[in-house]
């Protein structure tokens, strides 16, 4: 496959071909962050195509960078967007806010490959990987942990920032001791 960038430019230019080895390398990917969020196959499936009608139509939203990591987050954004529709029915349970930002999601977004991303997770200490888990793909506050663990907020904190240090390091074939 060509870098995911010139396949951008191309895909800009209206090239088909290019909008093709795109879907193809990175439509897995897209899949698994919106059922993993969604638990929801048609959900997951409208997620999909949404993101990549959004590619095809507005290209020009990736300008540069990780084009794994960017299309990563239009997902999960996506997705995000339905659990905060789902939210204003009264029989959801989801948060009010939205976890902050954190930089290092988008540095293990950058190597994501589903099964790779689903391995390193399972190596993960289960006080970590649970709260990623609920907080990136569950859309649940660094505060709303914290409540529904009856952990404090600093280290709900400093076990997901380790928890995705250690899943960098994974992603990137970094062994952590």
């Amino acid at each position: 496959m060509d870098d995911a960038s010139a396949l951008m430019a191309r895909v800009r230019k209206r090239d088909a071909a290019a909008f093709e080895e795109i879907y193809d390398a990175y439509h897995r990917l897209v899949y698994g962050v919106a059922l993993r969020m969604l638990d929801d196959v048609s959900a997951a499936e409208d997620v999909t195509q949404a993101v990549f009608l959004k590619v095809w139509s507005s290209p020009e939203g990736f300008t540069s960078g990780n084009f794994g990591a960017w299309i990563g987050r239009v997902a999960r954004n996506r997705a995000l967007d339905i659990i905060r529709s789902r939210a204003a029915r009264p029989t959801s349970e989801l948060p009010e806010a939205m976890p902050a930002e954190d930089a290092l999601e988008d540095v293990a977004f950058a190597n994501l490959d589903a099964e790779k991303v689903r391995r390193a997770l399972a190596r993960l200490p289960a006080e970590q990987r649970d709260l990623i888990e609920l907080g990136f793909f569950g859309g649940i506050t660094h505060e709303e942990l914290a409540r529904r663990t009856s952990t404090p907020l600093g280290t709900v904190k400093t076990r997901i920032r380790s928890g995705l240090h250690r899943l960098r390091s994974e992603l990137n074939g970094v062994v952590t001791i």
